[in-house]
């Protein structure tokens, strides 16, 4: 029989993104309506072993939905890794009586929800935040479409300098080894090449692109590289560029953090809002240890153990789309 549960303690952990903020505000409202005492806890793991933990009401989330980054802060602990550290960690759950948590977050940080419930019988539920779009079982992440969309903002203004001198752009957007960002940023500007990690970058087609643009007098070209490209990214690409074609005038733009800030998309502040909710009923009716997504519009329960980074590939008909319609 699944443990009842009348406290919960709620945290962010790893990176932020935006719509944690929503996400919070939803464990704290949904878990106050059914009578739990709600604790948040600062900067993760790291604030749980530190006892920085807080009681929160409802006017502790209230003008909090639309903020980007986290209120209650957000570290990468390396001490949660050690035993030392998870049972430091139970011991203040224990004093302060609270007997479920809510991590919202990345693989990472579920990993370390595995270990810690395994060792010390705790429920642990999980929300997938993180702008990568990278966690298996879930259509969407929480900061996925704000990301997105901050990278389509940045671009559209990059093509317009890039159409006033003539110029090739290369961009680099963030998503670690993951090429959603890039993938979804490059077709909504109409970029000319799209590189990402779930595709092998092949440098001869880059260049052939350009120069096939460049006899047909099309001089305005961008190209969107996700960080985590097997090629090295926006620079070694730049670098190859001009080894091979030193006429071409080029510059690199690397858009860096400002994906991971903003306020959040509508998008995201639904998702947030509904998976928050989700998570305290979870603890409430018993479902224990599972991370909270959506698939195909409805809720989807996935195992923490089983949880994992996406590695699908992107098929080729998506690079197809982008060939023709960058043409």
């Amino acid at each position: 029989m699944a443990k009842k549960v009348s406290r919960i303690g709620v945290l962010t952990s790893g990176g932020d993104s935006p719509g944690m903020n929503a996400a919070i505000r939803a464990v704290v409202r949904t878990g106050i309506y059914n009578g739990l005492e709600v604790y948040g806890i600062m900067r993760g793991y790291q604030g749980l072993i530190e006892d920085d933990i807080y009681k929160m009401e409802g006017r502790s989330v209230a003008n909090i939905i639309q903020r980007g980054g986290t209120i209650l802060k957000t570290a990468r602990c390396k001490i949660f890794h050690t035993a030392e550290g998870r049972r430091k960690a139970y011991e203040i759950l224990q004093r302060r009586g609270i007997d479920g948590l809510v991590i919202i977050g990345g693989d990472g940080s579920f990993r370390g929800a595995v270990e810690f419930s395994k060792e010390f019988d705790i429920p642990c539920i999980g929300i997938a935040g993180t702008i990568d779009k990278d966690i298996a079982g879930t259509d969407f992440t929480i900061g996925f479409d704000t990301a997105v969309n901050t990278a389509v903002e940045a671009i559209d203004k990059i093509r317009d300098t890039a159409d006033a001198h003539d110029r090739l752009f290369i961009i680099e957007v963030m998503g670690r080894d993951a090429g959603y960002i890039a993938l979804h940023s490059g077709i909504a500007t109409g970029a000319e090449n799209i590189l990402i990690p779930e595709q092998k970058t092949d440098i001869e087609d880059v260049i052939a692109s350009l120069q096939e643009k460049e006899r047909r007098k099309k001089l305005v070209n961008l190209i969107v590289v996700a960080e985590g490209d097997e090629f090295g990214g926006a620079n070694e690409v730049a670098k190859a560029v001009k080894e091979r074609l030193p006429q071409t005038e080029t510059r690199v733009c690397i858009l860096g953090h400002i994906q991971r800030g903003g306020a959040p998309t509508c998008l995201d502040r639904l998702i947030a809002s509904r998976m928050g909710y989700h998570a305290v009923e979870s603890l409430i009716e018993g479902r224990h240890n599972v991370f909270v997504g959506i698939q195909n519009n409805k809720m989807n329960y996935v195992p923490l153990d089983k949880v994992h980074k996406k590695k699908s590939t992107i098929s080729d008909e998506w690079m197809k789309i982008v060939k023709i319609l960058a043409s």
